[in-house]
């Protein structure tokens, strides 16, 4: 399918058009298509195949005319024609924080700055400073936003990584050769954003797992082509390294490898206490320079060989390890299994692709009990926000799904804007309607530290607010988590009865792994939702539940892991 293809053009074209200063309907029927096409649920070249083109809402004949010159040469030569105008490092540029369409407009026209490095070099030679609507912090947000991008760039976040180490095993596990095969390193602990893949492998054959391994389509270079270890960078450069192992070591191999680093220092500072060594090959017994071999081929057995339950991959990390060394003690997390709903996710009354009886029916076939229907408040106009006039029609249509399903129920939600005084965008008489209300903050992140405290603060003592969406506002790779008093908001949270949310959406992950073991120290009680956008946004659950894990949640921390009926009891309250 070439549905992305397509769409990713589209959107090139609309941002495009917005730094050449096109009239905004033009650039945002771009935008629209784009959207569109990527969340279709159909192949887009059978629908050009039979002209259907038309038909998708937001393709008239002047667009349908250049999705089907791409389909058929791969080139669109409106594209083109415009790239000869603006070029098309900026589309690089409008991704750094700070920036924008306009702004790269304006740096393209005063300074010539056609890519990001253009943009590096004039800051350092001091020419953006008196430049119109450029003030001295704007400087300073924008060099940090291009470090950002470029770390962004040198790591992938959870859902691109996972993804990638997926078609890989998928693609190695074929072979009879192959025993067992795990993704290790940060990616097995569920880390927010990792730098390269590692998987091992307990094979009776390396050499031709090995030969396989480098010549699979996904490779576009070799690093290292060896008889066990292998490394290789992909289309993308996203760098994946395999290593085969010895049955008899696998599981100490799989440990070691999984990390983290402080994780292993502890493990082995309990070995030396024991007269033990650690290592990858296995759990060694030491006396007088000779070594015995007590455990390796599971983790299991490594970890009883040193006196230890099994500790989950999510919760070995630098955080909460004193926890845990001291007491030994390993809680029963919560489980992708346990969850019994997503509180937010949009629909077409606002920025959502799918209609709400789409959203719900997919829910209900994961065996969801209930979905929340958070859609934007107005105030967030880019979302296309539901009116107070709307508000009414939209109830109306969940009344109406809800009647003909079964075992199975539609939340009133929203997902309301925190302006910049801490105010939310419905009067509490419209928020009391509401089944379910989270609030989030999409605007005004350079307040001082003090202010966005503030902000959230009030927010939790409104009675009628029951979590707090993606609260830090870090976006991976583009936008780092906006600076507030953690701890006091952790604590107006629990003293007003609010969850925070653990926003499984993979360019967020926000709250983070260690954000959620600190909230949970203060007495948290935590939402995980995918704040899915389409339909298969749904399935981004997992990463939350990662998160909630890295996090050290029990069932008992996660609202959405009631029944229907437990859950309708505890928001009433």
């Amino acid at each position: 399918m070439k549905n992305q293809d397509v769409a990713d053009i589209l959107e090139r074209m609309g941002t495009l058009l917005e730094i050449k200063g096109e009239i905004v309907f033009k650039t945002r029927a771009y935008y629209k298509a784009a959207e569109t096409i990527a969340g279709l649920p159909e192949d887009i070249e059978t629908v050009r195949k039979e002209n259907r083109l038309t038909e998708i809402p937001g393709i008239g004949k002047t667009l349908a005319e250049k999705i089907s010159q791409y389909l058929d040469t791969g080139r669109m030569k409106a594209y083109e024609e415009l790239t000869k105008e603006i070029p098309e490092g900026l589309l690089e540029v409008v991704e750094i924080p700070s920036v924008g369409p306009k702004k790269a407009k304006l740096f393209f026209e005063q300074l010539k700055v056609k890519n990001p490095q253009d943009l590096r070099k004039a800051i350092e030679a001091g020419k953006l400073a008196g430049l119109p609507g450029i003030q001295e912090k704007t400087i300073e947000n924008i060099r940090r936003g291009i470090k950002i991008v470029q770390q962004g760039r040198e790591r992938m976040h959870l859902g691109t990584a996972t993804q990638v180490a997926e078609e890989f095993v998928a693609a190695l596990k074929k072979l009879p050769e192959v025993n067992e095969i795990v993704a290790a390193g940060s990616l097995r602990r569920g880390r927010e954003t990792v730098r390269d893949i590692d998987i091992l492998i307990d094979s009776t054959n390396p050499q031709r797992v090995m030969d396989v391994f480098v010549h699979l389509p996904q490779v576009k270079s070799v690093n290292a082509h060896g008889e066990t270890k292998s490394s290789i960078l992909t289309q993308n450069n996203d760098q994946v390294d395999i290593r085969v192992v010895e049955p008899r070591s696998f599981g100490a191999a799989l440990l070691y490898f999984t990390g983290s680093k402080d994780f292993n220092i502890k493990l082995r500072q309990i070995a030396i206490k024991k007269e033990m060594k650690v290592s990858e090959y296995g759990i060694f017994f030491v006396k007088g320079g000779r070594e015995r071999m007590l455990a390796g081929k599971t983790e299991a057995d490594c970890f009883k060989a040193l006196g230890l339950p099994y500790v989950p991959p999510e919760m070995r990390e630098d955080f909460g390890a004193e926890e845990f060394f001291a007491d030994k003690n390993v809680p029963a997390l919560v489980e992708f299994k346990d969850i019994q709903g997503d509180l937010h996710v949009h629909s077409t009354w606002s920025d959502g692709q799918n209609t709400i009886a789409e959203m719900a029916h997919a829910a209900a076939a994961k065996g969801y009990q209930y979905l929340a229907l958070s859609d934007h408040s107005p105030r967030l106009r880019v979302a296309g926000g539901v009116t107070p006039e709307d508000l009414k029609k939209k109830k109306k249509e969940i009344d109406d799904l809800n009647a003909g399903m079964k075992d199975f129920c539609v939340l009133f939600g929203t997902e309301v804007e925190i302006d910049s005084a801490g105010n939310l965008d419905y009067n509490n008489t419209i928020l009391s309607a509401f089944d379910f209300v989270i609030a989030a903050i999409h605007s005004g992140f350079e307040q001082s530290f003090g202010q966005l405290t503030k902000r959230l603060v009030k927010v939790c003592q409104n009675k009628y607010v029951h979590a707090i969406a993606h609260p830090t506002g870090v976006h991976l790779g583009k936008r780092e988590p906006y600076h507030f008093d953690f701890q006091e908001v952790c604590k107006a949270a629990v003293d007003n009865n609010v969850c925070l949310e653990i926003n499984a959406f993979p360019i967020r992950l926000d709250l983070n792994g260690a954000n959620v073991y600190h909230a949970r120290k203060y007495g948290v009680k935590f939402v995980v939702d995918t704040d899915a956008h389409r339909v298969e946004h749904m399935d981004f659950m997992k990463f939350g539940v990662t998160t909630a894990r890295r996090g050290w949640l029990t069932k008992k921390d996660v609202l959405n892991t009631l029944s229907y009926s437990e859950l309708m009891k505890r928001l009433r309250k």
